[in-house]
């Protein structure tokens, strides 16, 4: 009868663990409500970045070709705006007179033999030495005389001063002039691109120090040819500045439309990041089941992004629940 009893109660233990089993069974495996969202085949425009710094539309150097020279005036400063034309330094005159007063007796001894040489008084030789020296007297006055004062050639504004009255010239410029209401940017464009990239397109830019700002520019010249070391080739763009809020140096982002075409886009709250690695992925929802699969993803646009391969139009991916799903994970769509 023990025996029995000890029996009957050992049965009972098994079936009551089998239940517990059972149930938490039913519990793992409980379906996961999930939100999802449909990947959209549209036609997409085909934007690349690039990144380049912004440089004037010109940089002129004020150097004067007297070495040893004192510099007697320097009538502008760093921020000062100039005309193309205006007086911004002068040199001290020692080397204009030096080279005034041999100019002066070259030519006066020219003339004279000029004068004696048409009546025979002098042998052609002599007439061409004087002659020859006259001319380089000349082109030595001209040089210094075109030194002495110093114009800028540009409207501009000047962005450097590296020497003051009385300092000796030696190599370094005296003054660094900038064209800034206008700007350039130079950028390598990869090859691929080299038949949407075209003289007038229009193109955006953006700077970090004026978030969420965008400036216009037009590509102003493709160069005709590819680098073979790079496979890129150089386009470069204008910069309207007329109200002066860019400046040469800037960190440019500019955006060029490279055409449009189809492209599969889903919300961007679907792609999902391996921790650890640049492997991006979704949940892709078929047959009441969660399918982990991984994706390429382009740019994004607004709260969507566009995925490049690994999903198909029409195909549901999860937007919630990721801390639930592994694969195969029963799901219910809310």
């Amino acid at each position: 009868m023990k025996k029995v009893l000890i029996l009957i109660v050992a049965v009972g233990l098994t079936m009551a663990g089998c239940k517990g089993k059972k149930a938490a069974t039913e519990t793992i495996t409980a379906p996961v409500a999930v939100k999802v969202a449909t990947a959209v085949d549209e036609t997409i425009a085909q934007e690349v970045e690039f990144t380049a710094n912004i440089e004037p539309w010109q940089k002129v150097d004020i150097t004067p070709a007297l070495q040893g020279a004192r510099i007697a005036r320097i009538l502008v400063d760093v921020g000062d705006r100039v005309r193309k034309g205006q007086l911004v330094a002068e040199m001290d005159p020692t080397q204009y007179n030096t080279a005034k007063v041999n100019f002066d007796i070259a030519q006066a001894d020219f003339r004279r033999i000029e004068s004696v040489y048409k009546v025979g008084g002098v042998s052609e030789q002599a007439f061409r030495q004087a002659e020859a020296a006259y001319l380089i007297a000349k082109e030595s006055f001209d040089n210094v005389a075109s030194h002495v004062k110093l114009y800028s050639p540009i409207d501009g504004v000047v962005t450097a001063r590296n020497a003051d009255p009385g300092n000796l010239f030696t190599s370094t410029p005296i003054l660094e002039l900038m064209q800034i209401d206008r700007l350039k940017v130079r950028i390598n464009v990869s090859e691929q691109y080299f038949r949407f990239v075209h003289e007038g397109s229009e193109v955006n830019f953006s700077v970090d120090i004026f978030p969420g700002e965008t400036f216009p520019g037009k590509i102003s010249l493709v160069s005709p040819s590819i680098d073979p070391a790079t496979r890129t080739f150089m386009a470069e763009v204008t910069i309207p500045n007329g109200g002066g809020k860019l400046r040469p140096g800037m960190f440019a982002r500019s955006m060029i439309n490279m055409g449009n075409a189809p492209g599969v886009m889903v919300s961007d709250v679907a792609i999902q990041r391996q921790i650890g690695s640049n492997e991006r992925f979704v949940w892709v929802i078929s047959d009441g089941a969660a399918h982990r699969r991984s994706v390429e993803i382009g740019r994004q646009i607004g709260d969507r992004i566009v995925v490049t391969a690994g999903l198909e139009p029409g195909e549901q991916v999860a937007t919630t629940s990721f801390s639930r799903l592994n694969e195969g994970t029963p799901v219910t769509i809310n």
